[in-house]
Order: structure tokens, then C-alpha cells, then sequence
């Protein structure tokens, strides 16, 4: 039996798709890039078995979720949401809704081959990265701003 401390077998940061994996498509690819490119930004594969390719990639920063990406099937990325925006959003795009276990309030899923413009979707990508650095305790925005010194990282008002 694993201990909890244990580390995963597979590496945390950015996730490739294994060679047997379908090709991802344009727009999940460009998702994915814009996803991994946040300081600190940890993907890992959920697969539902062990021989079988992932179905998605849960992006967690300092170990909270902020996105998961679709990387087999419908193209489509679930982020984190302010939940007046949400309500705005779903109003407004029929690519955006709600498709897992997450409270549906905070939580969105838009489809990236919908009428969500690229420009829209890269700001929700963005807005559910910084909901949840905002939530990170001062230590825990210490040691992400370590992991990034560049950059510069939100911090809570």
C-alpha cells in the first residue's frame, strides 16, 4: 500500500500525452499552453485505468484545482468562475455550462470547439488562475512567487 507522502509515478508540470494517445486538437493544445504556462502550474493525468490513455489533466496550483482539460473526446476545459460571471456566461455563450461534480456556482465548462471567442476563453483560463492564488494563504503565495520570481503573482486584496 502507497503512504500518502509518496510521490506520483508520473511527473507534475507539464503533461505530454503518451504516443498511443489520439493527437490533441488545435484549440486544446492552445489551451493547454496557456494553462501550463502559469508559475507554478502542476498537471496531472486522470486516467480510468491503468492502461489506458488519460481522459483528462487537472491543473492544480499549490495544490488547489484551477482548471481540468479534456485531452480525449469533447474539446473542453472546466475553470474556476466569480459565480455572477458565471450566470453572465452561460447567458451569453452556448459553449459555456457546467459538466462535472463541481459546484456549479463556481465552477464552468466550456467547450473549445463552441462560440466562445479565443480572446474570452484565454481571460477565463487567467480569471480561474488568479480566484485561486487569491485564495492561497500569505506562505502559500510566498512560495509560489519562489517558484516564479518573474513573475509577478496575485495576491489577495
Amino acid at each position: 500500500m502507497k503512504s500518502a507522502k509518496e510521490k506520483p509515478v508520473t511527473v507534475l508540470g507539464t503533461f505530454d500525452p503518451p504516443a498511443n494517445a489520439s493527437n490533441l486538437g488545435k484549440r486544446t493544445a492552445t489551451v493547454k499552453a496557456w494553462i501550463e504556462a502559469k508559475p507554478g502550474a502542476e498537471g496531472r493525468p486522470f486516467t480510468p485505468s491503468k492502461n489506458s490513455p488519460p481522459l483528462v489533466v487537472i491543473y492544480k496550483v499549490m495544490g488547489k484545482i484551477f482548471a481540468i482539460l479534456s485531452v480525449r473526446g469533447v474539446e473542453d476545459v472546466i475553470l474556476k468562475c466569480d459565480p455572477s460571471l458565471a450566470a453572465a456566461l452561460r447567458k451569453d455563450y452556448t459553449g459555456v455550462g457546467h459538466r462535472s461534480h463541481l459546484d456549479r456556482r463556481f465552477w464552468i465548462s466550456v467547450r473549445l470547439d463552441a462560440d466562445v471567442p479565443t480572446k474570452e476563453m484565454k481571460r477565463l483560463v487567467s480569471l480561474s488562475y488568479d480566484l485561486v492564488c487569491a485564495s492561497l494563504t500569505a506562505k502559500q503565495r510566498t512560495e509560489l512567487a519562489r517558484l516564479a520570481p518573474s513573475e509577478n503573482v496575485t495576491e489577495a486584496d
